[in-house]
């Protein structure tokens, strides 16, 4: 018998596919020939840690015959020889319900690309000891600060109604060039959109979908402190906004271009903090603030 999914992945960031009909006698068949990069080898070690699982959550053995009429398989996705992300995370705040993490520079809050175990979902669940952990926001690998995380499946949805419903205020903080020529405290709204290259947005014509404040915190001999807060929560949206208004955010490797830096160079960290966190409690009706201790 092949030993348990250990407890803190049931419930983490599993992929999905659905293996349809086909001529495999096994769901290892039909694995392997779904995923041609995947090697025979990698699937039977896989499956012998208990990564690999139907949708009853029960563990996919290699005999495992493959149903007439499919099923859908969970698995869970490693990457060869990851890199390991050298900043460390801090837990400011955790109840039954909630758990508050100042994330760094570099680590993602939850799997993608390159990185699986090295995000702050996993590093979480491990350390916590909680498989019912899901992050109730993200910010960008590159952004540091505070992460908020729901930690109890009965609560959540009174939770993720708080981003739902923007009864939330995000405080973010960055560095970036003057802008004596703007009035502040502004407000920037405009359309965004996916860009080019894919994994960019950018601001085009029409109906604006997004919405920052910007207030000047501090104003420096080579740069200003701002304070940025979020109304609406696209992909990118406070750099391609600073960008946008001729301050991209400094050490920003994206924004306005490119090729303005290295997304891993760890001496040149985005200067962007997620600072505060505020809302009223769902549950309690008391009002919640934390700050991260981190700074720029």
């Amino acid at each position: 018998m092949s030993p348990p999914t250990p407890s803190y992945m049931r419930d983490a960031e599993a992929s999905t596919v659905h293996l349809p009909a086909g001529p495999w006698l096994t769901v290892l068949d039909g694995l392997c020939a779904t995923f041609a990069a995947i090697s025979r080898e990698q699937w039977l070690d896989r499956m012998a840690r208990g990564r690999v699982l139907d949708a009853q959550g029960e563990t996919i053995t290699p005999a495992m015959p493959h149903p007439r009429n499919g099923l859908r398989v969970h698995y869970y996705r490693e990457v060869v020889d990851e890199a390991t992300i050298p900043f460390a995370e801090d837990v400011l705040y955790i109840d039954e319900h909630l758990v508050v993490a100042d994330k760094p520079h570099f680590l993602p809050v939850i799997p993608s690309g390159g990185f699986v175990e090295q995000t702050l979902l996993r590093r979480l669940m491990r350390r916590l000891d909680n498989p019912d952990l899901v992050p109730l926001h993200r910010i960008d690998r590159v952004t540091a600060g505070l992460v908020l995380f729901s930690a109890n499946r009965a609560s959540r949805s009174a939770y993720q109604a708080l981003f739902q419903q923007q009864r939330i205020e995000k405080r973010y903080e960055a560095l970036a060039a003057a802008l004596p020529g703007l009035s502040f405290p502004l407000t920037r709204r405009t359309r965004l959109v996916r860009g080019e290259p894919f994994f960019r947005t950018q601001e085009v014509d029409g109906e604006p979908n997004s919405e920052t404040r910007i207030e000047v915190i501090e104003r420096g001999e080579d740069g200003w402190r701002y304070a940025l807060y979020p109304v609406t929560g696209k992909k990118h949206q406070l750099r391609v906004h600073m960008a946008a208004l001729g301050a991209p955010i400094l050490n920003d490797p994206w924004y306005p271009g490119v090729n303005a830096g290295d997304a891993d160079d760890y001496q040149r960290p985005l200067k962007l903090l997620a600072k505060t966190l505020s809302f009223i409690d769902p549950l309690s009706g008391e009002r919640r603030c934390f700050d991260s201790q981190r700074g720029l």
